[in-house]
């Protein structure tokens, strides 16, 4: 069912973590509220608090990047870099650990530390484990709080998403969240089946959310840009609104080939490169067909 979906996924991290040229990537900080930053680069969205009490960084994107993240963090006020929070495994989120894990301690849900610490294989590709400086040395279940520059920071798990490992990190004195890969605002999402994700759970997980957060919050998604409310509504009513659409296709007894040349009319704006109207067809069919 998913061949394609792996031959895509597997060609995005090749030239992601190998063939990039890191050199003319900038990473850049904004002000999101409070003491927290976005920074942005190549890979997964960054979160930064500054304070008082040090920095805490949420996600480190890829190692070649690191003295650029040092940098950019130091343009904001820097101070010691204390912790570092992993939202999950991918390496477009996990790649700087061997970097930072030198000096700061890495906090990752249990599941992040186990494929981080051992070899992975799925996605249509093979990754070794991260050398010690990389690996978490604090790990939680369900949740873990850091009380940090005046806030109160609530990290917590929901399971079976994007990944089996993917936290969620509430920064509740400035009114913003970082949602990791559960959130690609503006874009169909990578739901990462060998990796533990589901559409189900990520679906679950995005409507208690919403049903959670404040309406003047400031999202800070795992790709795309800095988000609202409600464009985390406008996310889910777009991952409901096709999982229907190609649920009513399969009820009717629609091939895959069928389904997909079919497309998501009305959904096209959601298509990338990463992925495409076809790799989220045949994403909610993996689930659906099973």
């Amino acid at each position: 069912m998913r061949p394609l979906v792996l031959a895509v996924l597997s060609l995005v991290f090749a030239a992601q973590a190998s063939a990039q040229d890191f050199s003319n990537v900038t990473v850049e900080a904004t002000l999101v509220s409070g003491t927290v930053y976005m920074l942005t680069g190549a890979g997964g969205n960054m979160g930064v608090t500054v304070g008082e009490d040090g920095v805490i960084l949420v996600d480190d994107q890829f190692k070649p990047l690191s003295d650029k993240i040092k940098a950019a963090i130091q343009g904001i006020g820097g101070g010691e870099l204390r912790f570092v929070l992993n939202t999950h495994y991918h390496g477009d989120h996990t790649g700087g650990n061997e970097v930072f894990g030198a000096d700061a301690t890495i906090i990752s849900q249990t599941n992040v530390r186990k494929r981080l610490t051992t070899r992975q294989e799925g996605n249509g590709r093979v990754t070794e484990p991260l050398a010690k400086d990389g690996w978490p040395v604090i790990t939680f279940d369900e949740s873990v709080s850091i009380h940090f520059n005046g806030e109160d920071i609530d990290v917590r798990h929901f399971p079976a998403c994007h990944t089996d490992g993917d936290a969620v990190v509430f920064f509740r004195g400035s009114n913003v969240v970082h949602m990791g890969d559960l959130f690609f605002s503006g874009l169909f999402p990578f739901v990462d089946h060998d990796g533990g994700g589901s559409v189900t759970g990520l679906t679950a997980a995005v409507k208690f959310l919403l049903a959670e957060m404040p309406d003047d919050v400031k999202l800070i998604p795992g790709h795309g840009p800095l988000s609202t409310k409600e464009d985390l509504r406008a996310y889910l009513a777009m991952i409901e609104g096709t999982s229907a659409m190609v649920a009513k296709q399969v009820a009717a007894g629609a091939s895959e080939e069928e389904i997909v040349a079919a497309g998501l009319p009305g959904y096209e704006k959601w298509d990338w490169s990463f992925i495409s109207t076809e790799t989220w067809i045949k994403t909610l069919l993996a689930e659906q067909t099973k």
